[in-house]
């Protein structure tokens, strides 16, 4: 295992303080407010911990309430809503410095057989013809190198469509946004952990795809970005250890937010999961 996964499997493994309170640490960077995809992935793993392994969770939906410091541990509260005969439902309140941070509810599933469908992956070419995420930085100004080498990136990530430093030049996108994905080594055998950290992975790139349809980006016309809200729904067994191809566009963007869809493939076709997430984006004056 890399040094870079083993930071981020040591991230989302937290620490039981009590019977359904745990505490997690955040990545330490320059950056002052916690990653939300960190966030989520571990409150996802706090739900986890209190339902039967036998469980699969299906579906999250949750809340960024305040920005997270990411010097400072969370504490992550989980509440036990109901467990029925097929589904358990769980509910958790990250806090900080006293306050509430994020909200998240979760359901579990015992495995069904049922009826199946879904959309056509989209075309993509391989991962291995793309070029690393570091040989996209070389090119990009400096700011954006400046934030590639301040932070760890236990995620590896191939674009499939020019990322939003480079989309000045190109001008606005309103086509569907493609990036590749996978950990930079292998994961244990843990389900819950290979949910958790595609969570994690699904907040990267998600907002992006707002600021490609205007050819914006963050820092120079964009002042500030964050997510509101975040959903996703789990389809099928995920070993994000291996590629996934991450597609997602942009509806709408209104009132000062953005709204982001995305869906999650296997390099065979299948549809592992679907994510929607609203963001702030503030554009300079």
């Amino acid at each position: 295992m890399s040094t870079e996964v083993s930071t981020l499997v040591n991230l989302l493994d937290l620490e039981r303080i009590d019977t359904d309170i745990f505490r997690g640490q955040s990545s330490r960077t320059r950056w002052q407010r916690a990653f939300g995809g960190q966030v989520a992935g571990q409150a996802l793993v706090a739900a986890g911990r209190t339902v039967e392994p036998e469980r699969y969770v299906h579906s999250l939906h949750s809340y960024f309430i305040r920005p997270g410091d990411s010097d400072a541990p969370i504490v992550y509260e989980v509440e036990r809503v109901r467990d029925g005969r097929s589904f358990a439902t769980r509910r958790v309140t990250a806090i900080q410095h006293g306050q509430r941070i994020f909200a998240l509810s979760a359901s579990f599933q015992f495995q069904q057989d049922g009826i199946e469908h879904q959309l056509e992956m989209p075309d993509a070419p391989d991962p291995e013809s793309l070029p690393a995420l570091g040989e996209r930085y070389e090119r990009a100004d400096e700011q954006s190198r400046k934030y590639f080498d301040d932070n760890p990136r236990p995620i590896d990530i191939r674009y499939v469509d020019d990322p939003p430093w480079q989309l000045p030049k190109h001008g606005p996108r309103e086509g569907p946004f493609r990036v590749w994905m996978r950990t930079k080594g292998p994961l244990p055998a843990d389900p819950l952990l290979h949910v958790c950290v595609l969570t994690f992975a699904s907040d990267i790139t998600l907002l992006d795809t707002v600021l490609q349809r205007h050819g914006l980006t963050v820092g120079n016309e964009v002042s500030a970005m964050a997510s509101l809200d975040h959903a996703m729904w789990f389809h099928k067994p995920i070993k994000a250890d291996e590629w996934f191809l991450y597609v997602s566009q942009s509806p709408v963007a209104t009132g000062g937010r953005g709204m982001a869809m995305g869906a999650f493939y296997d390099r065979a076709g299948n549809q592992l999961a679907s994510v929607v997430q609203e963001g702030m984006i503030r554009v300079k004056r």
